[in-house]
C-alpha cells in the first residue's frame, strides 16, 4: 500500500550534501517526491511508496550521509497521495 511521509530534520543539514544524499537513498527505494532546504536551516521531505520504503527513509534521515549531524526529526505519516514523479532536490 502506497503512502505519503513528511519529514523535518534539523541539525548540521545544510551544506553537507543531505538533500543530494535524501536523493540517491530515495531513489534506492524507489519512492516518488522532493527534498528542498528550508530557511530555518533545516530540510523538508516529502515522499511517497510502499511504506515498507517510508521508514526505511526515515530511519536513513535520523543518521543522515556522513558530514551531517541530526539533531531532531519530525515525520508525519498520510495516506493522502500527491502522485509525485521521480524524487527532485528542490532550491
Amino acid at each position: 500500500m502506497r503512502r505519503h511521509l513528511e519529514l523535518q530534520v534539523w541539525g548540521r543539514v545544510q551544506g553537507v550534501g543531505f538533500r543530494a544524499a535524501t536523493r540517491r537513498k530515495a531513489t534506492s527505494l524507489k519512492l516518488t517526491g522532493w527534498v528542498s532546504n528550508v530557511e530555518d536551516g533545516s530540510v523538508k521531505v516529502a515522499a511517497e511508496g510502499e511504506a515498507d520504503a517510508l521508514l526505511a527513509l526515515e530511519t536513513w534521515a535520523r543518521r543522515g550521509p556522513p558530514l551531517s549531524w541530526v539533531e531532531r526529526l519530525e515525520a508525519q505519516y498520510s495516506d493522502t497521495l500527491e502522485g509525485f514523479e521521480g524524487f527532485v532536490v528542490r532550491r
